[in-house]
């Protein structure tokens, strides 16, 4: 089988991934404890059952939570998989020097046990609601003790497994050549091996999205493309091919744009947008409401996504029940003109304007190459050009955006430009990692993504806003699913209200897969491939 990401893999280990890409190709090897459907049913992977109060694993004050393994599961070398590799796995997330990405996930376990080999227990710091987020999905992948205890923390990217998984899901990698090939052969251990429907499957990185789309619908050269952000018109125009069928799935994440609240037009101590410093330009939030107003999502929706996105003006929108109904998005050119004039913001001779203290108001804006972004970057420009706002594009190469390269000031991660842009995926029903992208807490050295921490904090945009920090930590330890449903609303509106970031697209997932390739599923709480070992090709 073979499949294309056009954003290419650059590596397996997904507790140091960066992009959505390289968690998919660790998906086919590595495994959680459980996985969640889109409407929030869990279910069991490595646990052996689902944790409940019925069957004692769940405590009645959200304190702790106990898994019952899978017996006889082994790694793909043969090792038997044990509750000890579980305890490891959450030691390497915690460790502040392994700077793990999906350290937000984990933030409130005090400690994780092994009571015997065949069961963990997870005791939090405080009782939650969501007992249900670490080890779950996308974020929960286990990783092999026995392979992986010398690389802990400072070693943790030196470590053979990033590059060279040995896991136990249904495939084990063969090969792998970083921004561009993965290869993967049966896993002879896995507990289903009989049923596996691939003796080779193939992950080919690069190019774009069109030609992805190309590549299944018209010429039938690939069996599976991810991520399909096409223009609606040329992709229903691929798609007439007829070689290949249109996936869709909610929870295709938010397409939105971000801003920086450090300076990012010079460098300080060595890097770009440095703790302590302040955007010249996007510290004024009547900037960034102007820029909102001036963005025509109408337009980018109805031209360039049709059926696989609608407008929205939250960055939470999944599921149904998490989304506010207290913002909107108003496009109103007229308005972010007066916002801008009646706070001082002169125009010069070129139109440009001049923030008070005698600063150009220019921007760069960066997002990832693909025509379809390119086209939203020609609207949201034009629409900041009409405002008095100088825009200059800047496009990357997908696999360098989204890498998690700590030398590489081009990915989205360090933030050396003045505007953001991408798409951001949920993970979980308990968004805790998903909206870490906006806390600070108490320790910015761990939360705000910066050199020291080779870019792995959450929070890449270094908003600090109090009254989030309270909320966000209530909501983590509200044991009432509706109440916790409104406090994570309350958390999008002030994301929303303060425009730390605008909210552009809300996506539906969309992949391309061959008339006769039964069993992708796509899920917006883990990896389409979660069960690539029913997936079967006629």
């Amino acid at each position: 089988m073979k499949l294309l990401f056009w954003q290419a893999v650059t590596i397996l280990n997904p507790h140091l991934s960066q992009g959505t890409k390289d968690y998919m190709a660790a998906r086919i090897s590595t495994e959680p404890l459980i996985t969640i459907d889109n409407d929030g049913k869990i279910f069991p992977v490595l646990a052996a059952e689902v944790p409940s109060s019925q069957n004692g694993d769940l405590a009645p004050d959200g304190r702790s939570v106990t898994y019952k393994l899978k017996p006889g599961v082994k790694w793909a070398d043969g090792q038997p998989f044990s509750a000890d590799d579980v305890v490891f796995t959450h030691q390497f997330i915690a460790d502040p020097t392994s700077s793990a990405v999906t350290a937000g996930n984990y933030a409130n376990i005090d400690k994780v046990e092994a009571p015997d080999p065949g069961s963990v227990k997870i005791t939090f710091k405080e009782p939650t609601g969501g007992w249900y987020v670490p080890f779950a999905g996308t974020n929960g992948q286990i990783l092999p003790k026995h392979l992986m205890k010398d690389f802990i923390g400072a070693k943790s990217r030196e470590a053979p497994l990033n590059t060279k998984l040995v896991e136990t899901g249904p495939y084990m990698v063969e090969d792998f050549k970083p921004g561009d090939l993965v290869v993967y052969k049966a896993n002879p251990n896995y507990r289903d091996a009989a049923k596996l429907g691939f003796e080779r499957i193939e992950i080919k990185g690069g190019g774009d999205a069109v030609s992805a789309a190309r590549a299944v619908f018209q010429t039938g050269e690939m069996d599976y493309a991810w991520n399909l952000q096409v223009e609606w018109p040329v992709l229903q125009e691929i798609m007439a091919g007829g070689k290949g069928d249109l996936l869709t799935g909610l929870g295709g994440g938010v397409e939105q744009i971000y801003f920086p609240f450090a300076d990012t037009t010079k460098e300080t101590n060595g890097e770009r947008g440095a703790p302590g410093t302040q955007h010249p330009i996007l510290k004024d939030i009547k900037v960034r409401q102007a820029m909102a107003l001036a963005i025509d999502r109408a337009t980018m929706v109805k031209q360039l996504y049709g059926e696989t996105g609608a407008e929205t003006s939250n960055v939470l929108t999944t599921p149904s029940n998490l989304a506010s109904k207290n913002t909107r998005a108003v496009f109103d050119i007229d308005a972010a003109n007066k916002l801008l004039d009646d706070a001082g913001y002169k125009r010069g001779p070129d139109g440009i304007r001049m923030t008070p203290d005698g600063v150009r108001m220019k921007v760069v804006y960066q997002t990832s190459i693909n025509s379809l972004r390119q086209k939203e970057q020609a609207i949201v420009k034009d629409g900041w050009q009409k405002i008095g706002i100088e825009t200059e594009l800047k496009s990357i190469d997908a696999g360098v955006y989204f890498s998690s390269d700590p030398g590489n000031p081009d990915t989205y991660a360090h933030f050396s430009a003045d505007v953001n842009m991408f798409t951001n995926s949920f993970g979980s029903p308990f968004p805790v990692n998903y909206m870490k992208t906006y806390y600070t807490g108490s320790d910015p050295s761990r939360t705000w993504g910066q050199k020291s921490n080779n870019w792995s904090g959450a929070n890449f945009l270094k908003w600090k806003n109090d009254e989030y920090d309270k909320r966000f930590d209530q909501v983590l330890v509200e044991l009432n699913p509706q109440k916790a449903a409104e406090m994570w609303q309350q958390l999008n509106d002030l994301v929303i209200n303060d425009y730390a970031d605008i909210p552009l697209v809300d996506r539906r997932s969309a992949a391309g897969k061959a008339k006769g390739l039964t069993g992708p599923d796509l899920r917006a709480f883990d990896d389409v491939t979660w069960n690539i070992g029913e997936w079967k090709k006629a």
